[in-house]
């Protein structure tokens, strides 16, 4: 399951996970202003475990377009309205190869785009990641470069086409439905 961050605890939670994964894997860290959502995926203990985080995109200031020609794809120009750049796709270590963790996280986006009205998510991704979403998943994505070096790893830029996963639902049956939930929390009072 997954929900969206809506306190400072949650945000602390959040920033706890996508920061420990960072590190893991020896990227750079970098903080988001400005965000449309965040999102936590929890094991049904509720224990948190993973993040994703949707961020505006702009044709002309966003930071990716350094990286990556973006705002130069035929897609994207004219739709800068429903472009958004999904961002911080973390799953804690133990929980990569186990359950529906990396269902949940990816369901937390394609929630996000329908409620938002987004159309295309860009994205520098991981090539092994890349794969597994394309083999696995069926996630319909278009590589928009060769992969390039970037703030600690090897990066794929891509961009999703979000608007065909939420109006073909019935082709991903990994999908989750949002079902809002509550973060307990848990203290230790001994």
């Amino acid at each position: 399951m997954f929900k969206t961050v809506e306190s400072e605890l949650e945000l602390a939670l959040f920033n706890g996970i996508w920061t420990t994964v960072w590190m893991e894997k020896g990227y750079e860290l970098e903080f988001s202003n400005t965000v449309l959502d965040r999102y936590i995926v929890l094991t049904d203990e509720g224990h948190c475990i993973g993040t994703s985080e949707i961020k505006p995109y702009d044709v002309q200031t966003s930071e990716i377009n350094k990286t990556a020609p973006f705002h130069l794809h035929p897609k994207l120009i004219g739709e800068e309205a429903r472009v958004a750049e999904i961002d911080k796709i973390a799953l804690l270590s133990s929980y990569r190869s186990k359950g529906n963790y990396l269902s949940a996280l990816l369901s937390s986006a394609v929630h996000c785009a329908e409620n938002r009205n987004i159309r295309y998510f860009v994205s520098l991704l991981e090539p092994v990641f890349l794969r597994a979403l394309r083999i696995t998943f069926k996630i319909p994505l278009e590589r928009i470069g060769d992969r390039l070096y970037y703030k600690g790893d090897f990066v794929v830029p891509v961009i999703f086409d979000m608007e065909a996963m939420y109006r073909n639902k019935q082709h991903y049956e990994w999908l989750m439905d949002y079902k809002p939930n509550r973060i307990i929390e848990q203290v230790d009072i001994r």
